[in-house]
This record gives structure tokens, sequence and C-alpha cells, in this order.
């Protein structure tokens, strides 16, 4: 266990703060005696996995954990079936390519997405049309007050949009250890309505896509928008999309004619990176901040000398603007600490 312990490495947002304590754990066995350790001493506790949906906007004055649990295993169900299951600590994009490699379907519209495979249920991770509550069978997870290891299924994770048990009424009271997903090895699902990955294909000449060249599609959406967080500090999308009732919705498009949205019954999902490109947010730069320069929806570490709280004020002026003109307040998908 180290103390005072530099966390810039564990943020894809590269800013400094520091955890008390700092320990890295490489089974359940070592995170249940490290628990059963801060207990005695009532240390806040902070898991890490990728880094990659946190801000800290100041130090964390507890006990931070990195896991590093490892390992991927296959259960063959039938012919069409298989049940794989990848530990925490596993990083996201490469388990998927590892399940595309053996042709195992439903994870290819989730490709190079940033973090583990362990925070993936926790905000119900999705992209392309594709959510994880769509191939998701069930995660091992640690009691944090019994520590004792409980099984959560699809209904007792509660799946909402970017939302799970684990970020509502859940939250600091388990770890997830494990994650159990259904993918098919033959007739797959093939999804490519969403975004711009059917404009994609048509531009690589393909017409029977598979998974693979799906993957392929998706990876080379998301690299010409979204920004390598190893080469600029960044979290992904740091807002989600909003959803508004239709009526609200039609009264915006009588103001905004170019107002897009994705109806869904009565509501309508607006996309977030639109609404802040609209207030005039893309590109612009502020002290050490900028809202990306190709896609609006991205909060950027612009000088790589950002703190924490530059980056949450300058969230919050978004949130403000697109409040004002839209009247619609946008919420942060990113974790601030």
């Amino acid at each position: 266990m180290q103390e005072n312990f530099s966390l810039k490495p564990f943020n894809t947002f590269g800013v400094e703060a520091k955890a008390k304590y700092f320990i890295e754990i490489n089974s359940v066995e070592e995170l249940i005696e490290t628990l059963k350790h801060s207990h005695t001493q009532t240390l806040p506790l902070l898991f890490l996995g990728g880094g990659s949906n946190l801000l800290f906007t100041q130090d964390f004055d507890g006990l931070a954990i990195k896991l590093n649990l490892k390992g991927i295993s296959e259960e063959v169900l039938n012919e069409k079936e298989v049940l794989v299951t990848a530990k925490a600590g596993e990083n996201w994009h490469e388990f998927v390519l590892f399940c595309l490699n053996k042709n195992y379907g439903g994870l290819e519209n989730l490709s190079l997405i940033p973090g583990n495979v362990g925070t993936s249920p926790m905000q119900n991770i999705g992209a392309y049309g594709t959510e994880i509550k769509d191939i998701f069978v069930d995660c091992k997870v640690l009691n944090l007050e019994t520590l004792e290891v409980e099984i959560f299924d699809l209904e007792k994770c509660r799946f909402g949009y970017r939302d799970s048990i684990f970020k509502q009424e859940g939250k600091g009271k388990y770890v997830i250890l494990e994650v159990r997903f259904k993918l098919t090895k033959e007739n797959h699902l093939i999804k490519t309505e969403y975004g711009a990955i059917q404009s994609e294909l048509e531009n690589s000449g393909i017409k029977n896509p598979t998974i693979q060249d799906i993957s392929k599609a998706v990876i080379n959406i998301r690299q010409s928008k979204l920004p390598d967080p190893k080469e600029i500090g960044n979290a992904g999308s740091f807002f989600k999309n909003p959803t508004i009732p239709l009526d609200q919705f039609e009264n915006l498009k009588e103001k905004f004619s170019n107002i897009q949205g994705y109806p869904n019954g009565e509501f309508v999902k607006v996309p977030a990176g639109w609404l802040i490109e609209q207030c005039g947010w893309k590109g612009k730069q502020i002290g050490n901040v900028a809202s990306h320069q190709l896609q609006a929806l991205v909060i950027v570490n612009a000088t790589g000398n950002a703190t924490g709280k530059e980056i949450f004020d300058f969230s919050t002026m978004i949130i403000d603007s697109v409040k004002e003109k839209f009247g619609i307040e946008l919420e942060r998908e990113v974790n601030i600490l």
C-alpha cells in the first residue's frame, strides 16, 4: 500500500489528484483482505478501472484500489450461442476483439469504447444501436458491507439509458468482479442503421457486412470523431443525450427547424453534441480546457495542464448556455469526484 499517491496516470483526463492511500489488487482474495483492513480504518474507497469515466476535482482522502482482475472464459450453450465471462480488469476493447476473433457476435458495435469490462455495466455503456443490456447475462459483485460475493442478473441491475443500480441506490455498495455475456456463434444480428455505419460500409464497398466489418466501421467512425485520450486528455462523451417530451420537442422545432431528434414513444432523444454546437462551443477553448473541434460533446484537457475544477467549471458553462437557449438541462455522464 502506497501513501500520497498520484492518480494522474489512472484517469484519462490526465488531471493531477492524489489518493491518501493506493493499492493494486490482483485477486478477489487480496481484495477481501484489503477491505477487511480498510474497514477498521473506516476509509472511503475508490475503485479504479480504466479511468475513462472519471473527473477528479480534488484529492481523494481515502483508499484508491486499482482492480487488476484478469481472465476470460467461455461456455458453449449450443450451436448458436456461447457465454463469455470476462474479469473486471480486462480492457474493454481488447475483450471485444477477443470475441470478434472467435466470431462471437453482439459486441461489435461497442468497439473502441475506452475503459475496462468491470465498469461497463455501471452505466450500461452503449454505442451505435447497442447497449450492454442487449447481451448481458449477469455479473459477479462483492458486497462491500458483508464482503460476500453476489450475482446480479439483468433484472437486478435495472439498466436504463447510461444508468444502472450501481449508479443509483447501489452506488458505493458493490464492486463488480466479472461480467458474463451471451453472444451468438452464427446468424449474427447485424446492426447498421445507427450513425454513419451504413455510409462507412458503402465507402468501403461492403454490401454484406460481417461482425468484423461492423467493428472496423465503428472504429473508423470513432477515430475520425473522437480524440485519443493518450494524445489529449478526455473522457469521451461528457454529457448524456437528453430525452425530452414529444410536445417539448415539437415546440422547439417551431423555433429551431433543423433540430435533431430520435423519437421513442412519447419522448424524443436529442443529441447533446448538436445542442452544444448550436450554442457555439464546438472547438471553443477557455484557459486549459476546450470543447473538441470535431465533436462538441467531448471536453478536452487542451493544454495538458487543466485541473479537474477547470474542466468541471467549463462543463457548467456549457450546461447553462444550453439551458438558456433550448430550455434543456444537460446531465453529466462522467463521474465527478
